[in-house]
């Protein structure tokens, strides 16, 4: 189905010109091609409805310090991992680091554990 930017009939999602009124998914950069084509459901639109646009994007990497602990902790196996933004209940610092088992039944939720990097005082959390 092609159709106008502006036409508003049978459409379900309004707003963003960066994302599909059929479907909501995220439409894809203009290219060469003459037409911008949604990937999930068959709506597209000229390229030339997006002249004049400016598309900008922003990329933030957290610390490297912050994301990932450093190698002087190699020993203790508690806490390698993935740091998250998660405040200890005990010193009340952010950043844990967490590792998920199944500890009950395959047919519930498995347990995540949490040790503050901080004073490593570890939670556990079933989902």
């Amino acid at each position: 189905m092609t159709r106008s930017r502006g036409s508003t009939d049978m459409s379900c999602f309004g707003g963003d010109s960066n994302f599909c009124p059929e479907c909501g998914n995220v439409l894809p950069l203009p290219g060469i091609p003459d037409t911008v084509r949604c990937p999930r459901c068959s709506f597209s639109i000229p390229v030339a409805e997006f002249s004049g646009q400016e598309i900008r994007s922003t990329v933030i990497f957290n610390p490297v310090e912050q994301s990932s602990l450093s190698l002087e902790d190699e020993d203790d196996s508690e806490l390698m991992g993935p740091v998250i933004d998660r405040r200890c209940s005990r010193c009340n610092k952010e950043g844990m680091v967490y590792h998920t088992r199944q500890m009950r039944s395959a047919d519930e939720g498995q347990t995540v554990f949490f040790t503050c990097i901080h004073c490593r005082h570890q939670e556990k959390e079933d989902s």
